[in-house]
């Protein structure tokens, strides 16, 4: 089944998970669907193009499968076609990937975000076998290319080769090696989309075609400003901004980002971020200082405009 290529174009933003203190959940800690709701309509009331759940940052391999699907059902009824549900169907093996685009697709998902498979270190047949059974579902395809945590490279000939699966349409690119968006545009017809916070402005730039985004959750307002910025060829007030920005997007490229963007929700005060559930722990106390450092900055620039 073949699907049409839809708008990439925007900041789709990879949505925390909120929590809520219950001693009958796992560790202690329900997920709480009316903050989660209320999170995906303050994004699209800022301006993003979309959500992303069920991703690194919505801790999916901490959820159950009720809760994992849930997600995406809230998040569908929430934005209600204002803008994109890009559904994180991330597996060990293809049979897991694609049984979560099923569900997506049947939930009402506009598209799937997927990694290679988890856990285990696939070679390039088993990754080939993984997006063509992933394809089969026919839902719209958003590689996704995270090497330091899959430890698998799709590298820019690997990504055209999958680009001929008719539902590949996109690849959220983390590598931070600026030269993949030319590099893949070079090779093949699909969106490239940034992936690392701190080298937004860079792959915008250069000609990536959206933003698929950790920092948002805190600053949707001005990553969306970012972003028409640079679109509109208005690179030195983009710049600008994103400089003021810039310290604390760098901790979406930290082994604490979740807790991280959560707790700089938080701090910014306009939606709810709380606990994460194990294995992620708190902040140290030396990382959280920064971190709320790092917040503020921000927070200051913002009020100073």
């Amino acid at each position: 089944m073949t699907t049409q290529k839809f708008d990439l174009g925007g900041v789709v933003v990879a949505t925390t998970l909120a929590f809520k203190e219950d001693p009958s959940a796992p560790a202690g800690l329900a997920v709480d669907f009316d903050r989660f709701a209320a999170h995906c309509d303050f994004l699209i009331e800022n301006g993003c193009r979309g959500v992303g759940p069920n991703g690194s940052l919505g801790e999916y391999s901490s959820l159950t499968d009720a809760e994992r699907r849930k997600v995406i059902q809230v998040a569908v009824e929430t934005v209600a076609g204002r803008g994109l549900v890009v559904a994180g169907v991330h597996g060990v093996g293809w049979h897991q990937a694609v049984q979560w685009a099923e569900y997506a697709k049947e939930d009402g998902a506009d598209g799937v975000l997927a990694l290679p498979p988890t856990i285990y270190r696939a070679n390039r047949g088993e990754i080939v076998e993984h997006y063509t059974r992933l394809n089969e579902v026919g839902l719209p395809i958003m590689l996704y290319n995270n090497p330091f945590d899959t430890k698998v490279d799709l590298t820019p000939d690997l990504v055209a080769e999958l680009a001929q699966l008719e539902n590949v349409v996109a690849i959220k690119e983390f590598t931070a090696d600026i030269r993949r968006v030319l590099e893949i545009k070079e090779l093949c017809d699909i969106d490239v989309i940034a992936g690392a916070d701190d080298l937004l402005f860079e792959s915008l730039v250069v000609g990536a075609t959206g933003w698929f985004a950790g920092y948002p959750n805190a600053f949707p307002k001005e990553a969306v400003e970012i972003y028409d910025l640079v679109k509109a060829g208005r690179i030195d007030e983009a710049r600008t901004l994103y400089t003021q920005l810039v310290a604390v997007f760098r901790w979406d490229s930290k082994t604490e980002f979740v807790q991280a963007i959560k707790l700089s929700i938080d701090i910014a005060g306009q939606s709810y971020g709380g606990p994460t559930r194990p294995p992620r722990g708190p902040l140290t106390a030396e990382h959280e200082a920064q971190v709320r450092r790092d917040t503020q900055k921000a927070l200051d620039y913002i009020a100073s405009r």
